[in-house]
């Protein structure tokens, strides 16, 4: 096979939690980072990007994304080309939208591709949640559309999970950060049976309620009790901005990944009430924040 010398991937953004479904599901969105990859005949490495905080990501070797580059390659055994790597930022930095997926995910497909296609889309996945750590941004930032990722005797499961297509995500993005390390170690190292078993009767009820956007379902389907309860107090205006939702229309907020960024589900008819008051609640707080209305992204990692 003939390989290509340029490759540019594009990768959505996602949504990981939802709830209770904590480490294990997510959901792809129409928002992206975009990767165009440049062998070069001599030379190193060239990292260029462009975007909002362009300024804050690295442009050295110990940039994500030229790591997951390199990974694929070492896996391969063989040395990775010296390249140029443009980068287009549309997801904004820790804040709870998957960049760190984008970027492991937008590498390993681009020196799959370079390298000449070695790799099935399984093996390139099961290397973006090695790498990640866990599955439920790296997968559907992948393969698009919501995942549920489960591990099996001989590896992972990945289960698509309906969603209904009169359920909105609204996204709630404010203008601070919030580390995903620091989002973790505000978490209980053990949890009590009572909150296990509600957070698997309420998860069971969010993939119904997904499916069939039947409201009094996905109302109770978004509590959890494994991590949200501990990271709200690292969200400035969290109940503000939640009542303000549900008081538009929402079914309720959850916080997107890690956080800081907040996740409203609605439905078609209410969905520019809920951006509006959820953006005012902030406001009202003295929280700058970019509030808007997205898609499911079905399609996941796409070569242009």
């Amino acid at each position: 096979m003939s390989l290509v010398s340029t490759v540019t991937v594009k990768v959505p953004a996602t949504t990981a939690n939802l709830g209770p479904g904590f480490d294990c599901i997510g959901a792809a969105l129409k928002l992206y980072n975009e990767f165009k990859f440049t062998c070069l005949a001599t030379g190193g490495l060239i990292i260029q990007v462009s975007g909002a905080e362009a300024e804050k990501v690295q442009t050295d070797e110990s940039n994500l994304l030229y790591q997951a580059f390199v990974k694929l390659y070492q896996y391969i055994d063989q040395t990775p080309p010296p390249v140029k790597i443009e980068i287009k930022l549309g997801v904004r930095l820790a804040r709870g939208l998957g960049s760190s997926a984008t970027a492991i995910v937008g590498g390993l497909v681009a020196a799959n591709q370079l390298a000449g296609s070695p790799l099935s889309e399984l093996q390139v996945m099961e290397l973006a949640i090695a790498m990640e750590g866990h599955p439920d941004n790296v997968v559907p930032a992948l393969l698009g559309g919501c995942r549920l990722a489960a591990t099996s005797q001989t590896g992972w499961e990945i289960c698509d999970i309906t969603w209904h297509r009169h359920i909105v995500p609204v996204v709630a993005i404010p203008d601070f950060e919030l580390s995903t390390s620091e989002a973790r170690r505000v978490l209980p190292t053990e949890v009590s049976r009572a909150d296990a078993i509600f957070n698997i009767a309420h998860f069971g009820l969010l993939l119904r309620g997904l499916a069939t956007n039947q409201e009094e379902w996905l109302k109770a389907a978004l509590q959890d009790k494994l991590h949200q309860p501990y990271r709200q107090a690292l969200i400035p205006g969290y109940d503000d901005v939640a009542a303000a939702a549900v008081a538009a229309g929402a079914y309720g907020m959850v916080i997107s990944g890690a956080g800081p960024t907040l996740l409203a589900l609605t439905d078609t008819t209410h969905t520019y009430g809920v951006v509006t008051a959820m953006s005012n609640a902030w406001k009202q707080a003295g929280i700058k924040s970019t509030v808007r209305s997205l898609a499911l992204d079905t399609q996941g990692a796409t070569i242009l």
